[in-house]
């Protein structure tokens, strides 16, 4: 898969980089890592993950694949938006959750905290949870910009990069809450990760503000959940991928699966 490097990064990533939000919906550990080595051996080398998915379970898996796998590729996880209070990265747990979180919402409800404490604590948890000692990219998923206090934030990631424990920060989230999050901190935002569509283009409202230079596109997401379920599949979905990577030609683009067998579809779509 061709590889590009994140504008404003030193971050060399592949053109398609492998989400992990849906990765617990996989009923075993074995073929929650049969799927990512599968995604490594087809070219992907940039892989998403939060420790909100499956409430670490993504982090988890990716931590689980051997070694030589771990060090083949780049790994961003986030901070910020976490599993319910009390929940464990226990497949029966989140199971559970799901289920009777349909008559019981508080039980699967996401907790957002944009204390500084809680997210050195989870920072650490991650990287137990992935097996590394570092991370290529930490992001703030799905920042309230008014909880955040910006000196604060800045001093600890600079730390984190200074420490080597990881190598470049930001923010993932959908356009609006971007735009707060540049407007209040740009600071916080050298990396953006955004959600956009083929039919809206929601990236351009975050990237372009009125006033500041505009932002080239580094990692945008979205692009198969806008379409219709039949067209999530197949030549379909190739071809709205090969549209996306042309709207974003200066980044990489965030796709997900829970299918082995469409893995070297998608690959093939940004094949070198």
């Amino acid at each position: 898969m061709k590889q590009i490097c994140i504008p404003g990064t030193t971050l060399q990533v592949s053109r398609l980089s492998f989400g992990t939000g849906s990765l617990h919906h996989l009923p075993s550990l074995a073929r929650r890592r049969a799927l990512l080595q599968a995604a490594l051996e087809a070219g992907f080398t940039h892989f998403d993950t939060s420790p909100y998915y499956g409430f670490g379970l993504g982090e988890l898996a990716l931590g689980s694949l051997p070694a030589a796998s771990r060090q083949r590729m780049t790994v961003a996880t986030k901070v910020g938006l976490y599993g319910p209070n009390g929940s464990r990265a226990w497949a029966v747990d989140v199971y559970a959750r799901k289920f009777l979180g349909k008559l019981l919402p508080s039980l699967n409800r996401a907790v957002v905290d944009w204390s500084l404490a809680r997210a050195r604590a989870t920072f650490d948890d991650s990287l137990r949870r992935l097996k590394r000692e570092s991370v290529d990219l930490l992001l703030l998923h799905e920042p309230v910009a008014a909880f955040i206090r910006t000196s604060e934030w800045l001093q600890w990631l600079q730390s984190l990069q200074h420490n080597g424990r990881i190598r470049h920060w930001g923010v993932a989230g959908e356009p609006g809450l971007v735009v707060a999050v540049r407007l209040h901190a740009e600071a916080l935002a050298p990396v953006i990760q955004v959600r956009d569509s083929l039919q809206r283009h929601e990236a351009d409202v975050a990237l372009n503000l009125p006033g500041t230079d505009s932002r080239p596109m580094q990692l945008t997401y979205g692009y198969l959940a806008a379409q219709s379920g039949a067209a999530r599949g197949g030549v379909l979905a190739e071809q709205c991928l090969l549209t996306a990577l042309g709207r974003n030609a200066t980044g990489s683009v965030l796709v997900s699966t829970r299918r082995i067998e469409r893995i070297a579809g998608l690959a093939k779509v940004a094949a070198g």
